[in-house]
């Protein structure tokens, strides 16, 4: 989105006595080229970036500086360079995360990315390559990936159809839409690094992400290039042709089926809501439903609800739901760790919105100082230490260290509520599940008077209530599931058949796996994006991998188009290298360690769904594709 009109070094100045002192500290670093400028003194605390304590005193000698520093640059911020020297982005890592950023060159050179530019566009058009040739992409799904593979195939010059079974984009940002629904990740790293916004809240509602994505759809004219209301049932790779059919149902529910070069999975893997197996519930009277698929003409106002789950979403719907309804039974399975972010539910201030609108490279610095600690240095605490020894309460010294502070966290809002403590400490090494976001709201929900959290297993349901295996029995009006998805069945409900009639679902069975989360051998020119393990907890971006997916994507159809081949498929002795290299690191991790039930593990307890490497080694590996890696046609 455009950014708005210089403003006058006086506002300038006004606006950046807003400004976070650690991202006002690297401004100043890449203005004066001058890494000295980060003094050890005022180092911030990598995991409370983008914030900085420090004591009052040097915390105002700090700002003192950069304001005195940056005045005679405030004439014309349009003269400013937005390149960073390699010295000064590198000073300013390992300033920030107080350790050196050898192994990490790869890794800043592509997380910084200098306002107005979109240095992962293609850098060539099918036009340069092969003008004549006949080549169609279906893109299955417009949320964050499939608006990114559409926008990156609208610059190259290639044609592409996205299939969109919803009516509208966004994908798990257009279902999901239950009260106070929002993003557990910082607004401004939840963007495309190229695409920024003016984000009213530090962690914005879902409204507000959906109209993003809207936005970005609409100014990138990628709406007309979507169909929306059409799900895709099967696609089939023909051998003798080197096509895939895919075949699809529109919203006149006709089944129709068309011959595409390409097929790029952007299902995502938040898209399918799983619902537990539980007696009787088929005969509950009242209004079931799962939060994504949340019924609004169901007022709870005045109702007995109940909310199974207290994962990431239960935590945050829960208290929404207990403002209105008459009681509020939540039933949790296991307690989940809670990560302090006071300023989760908090508007941006003007002024400091102001400063991120107006001031573009500030803005990139305040985005690269959250992104740092999340993407390097945090592996660490999800590792098991085989010597430490591991154990249920934690795999390593310094998942230990993490532990202590996150139930410590927990504990200091229940003094006055003993009964409390034993219910709402996990049981498990923390990063064996979701770590959720919490500024206080969840453990003042739970203290109210109307509402019982019940750690007894659910045995049936009735007509009108539910049973516990102790005896206990709730009436309840309403019943939510707050449960979580199917993460684990990647690309379904599509039946998807390969080279040689090989069939995906049947040859992965329950242990999904891709190349680098993007290809699978047998299936020709197939591309997956947010595939299978490229979820992340502690040590990488999101959207950052999501757009190195669509490099790798591109680069691909970059090869087809300058060798001439008609497809490409990556080999099965690299895919199988891979595929053990990824089993023998989840299992080193702790989601993949821990017998906790979690939605990170497949039927069989493992992992197909995080990624266990280095950020920095996703990152090198789909710069490009080596065609050594791949078998062509």
């Amino acid at each position: 989105m455009s950014d708005s009109a210089q403003p006058s070094p006086e506002e300038l100045l006004h606006h950046l006595r807003a400004a976070q002192t650690p991202a006002l500290l690297m401004l100043v670093a890449h203005l004066t080229d001058d890494p000295s400028v980060l003094r050890p003194q005022w180092r911030p605390n990598p995991d409370l970036l983008p914030a900085i304590v420090l004591d009052a005193q040097e915390d105002a000698e700090a700002r003192a500086f950069c304001m005195a520093t940056l005045e005679p640059y405030l004439q014309n911020i349009a003269e400013w360079p937005v390149e960073p020297s390699a010295a000064v982005l590198r000073a300013i890592a390992e300033w920030a995360l107080d350790r050196s950023a050898d192994e990490d060159a790869e890794l800043l050179r592509v997380a910084f990315v200098p306002p107005g530019t979109d240095p992962r566009a293609p850098k060539w058009t099918k036009d340069q390559l092969d003008p004549a040739r006949p080549m169609r992409v279906a893109i299955v799904g417009a949320g964050l990936s499939g608006l990114l593979a559409g926008l990156r195939m609208k610059q190259a010059g290639v044609d592409f159809t996205i299939i969109e079974k919803n009516g509208d984009v966004g994908g798990t940002w257009y279902e999901n839409a239950y009260p106070d629904c929002r993003i557990d990740v910082h607004s401004h790293i939840y963007t495309y690094s190229f695409f920024p916004h003016d984000w009213p809240s530090y962690f914005c509602r879902q409204n507000v992400i959906h109209d993003y994505l809207r936005a970005f759809a609409e100014q990138n004219g990628l709406v007309e290039h979507i169909r929306f209301g059409t799900e895709v049932s099967s696609a089939t790779w023909d051998d003798s042709r080197q096509l895939w059919s895919v075949t699809t149902t529109g919203p006149d529910e006709r089944s129709r089926t068309e011959d595409f070069t390409i097929v790029v999975s952007a299902v995502g893997q938040l898209n399918r809501p799983m619902i537990p197996r539980i007696d009787g519930l088929d005969t509950f009277d009242g209004p079931a439903f799962h939060t994504a698929q949340w019924d609004h003409d169901v007022d709870l106002t005045g109702k007995r609800v109940a909310i199974i789950g207290t994962g990431a979403t239960g935590v945050q719907v829960a208290p929404a739901i207990a403002r209105s309804a008459a009681s509020l039974t939540i039933f949790q399975r296991s307690a989940p760790y809670l990560q302090s972010t006071p300023e989760l539910r908090q508007e941006i201030p003007e002024d400091e919105r102001a400063l991120l609108r107006e001031v573009p490279l500030y803005r990139a610095y305040y985005r690269f100082s959250i992104f740092l600690p999340r993407a390097i240095g945090r592996l660490a605490a999800a590792t098991v230490d085989p010597a430490y020894p591991p154990t249920e309460r934690a795999v390593s010294a310094a998942n230990e260290r993490l532990r202590a502070l996150l139930t410590d966290y927990l504990l200091g809002q229940v003094e006055d509520r003993p009964d409390l403590a034993a219910k709402i400490v996990p049981d498990y090494p923390p990063g064996a599940k979701r770590i959720i976001r919490d500024d206080g709201t969840w453990i003042d929900t739970l203290k109210q008077d109307h509402v019982e959290l019940v750690t007894e297993d659910i045995a049936r349901i009735d007509g009108s209530g539910i049973h516990t295996t102790d005896g206990h029995y709730v009436p309840v009006d309403v019943i939510v599931f707050g449960t979580g998805f199917n993460a684990s069945d990647f690309l379904m409900p599509m039946k998807v058949t390969g080279s040689g009639g090989v069939d995906l679902h049947e040859s992965w069975g329950v242990d999904a796996c891709a190349y680098l989360g993007l290809t699978v051998p047998d299936f020709p020119n197939l591309f997956c994006m947010y595939g299978p393990n490229t979820n992340l907890l502690l040590h990488g971006n999101l959207v950052l991998f999501i757009e190195c997916q669509s490099v790798y994507i591109l680069s691909a159809i970059e090869q087809l188009l300058e060798t001439g081949k008609s497809s490409l498929s990556v080999r099965r002795d690299v895919f199988e290298k891979y595929a053990d290299e990824v089993a023998e690191a989840s299992a080193q991790r702790v989601w993949g360690w821990s017998k906790t039930h979690s939605w990170y593990q497949n039927a069989e307890g493992r992992s197909t769904i995080m990624w266990p490497l280095s950020a920095h080694r996703y990152i090198s590996s789909t710069q490009a594709v080596d065609p050594e890696q791949y078998e062509f046609r």
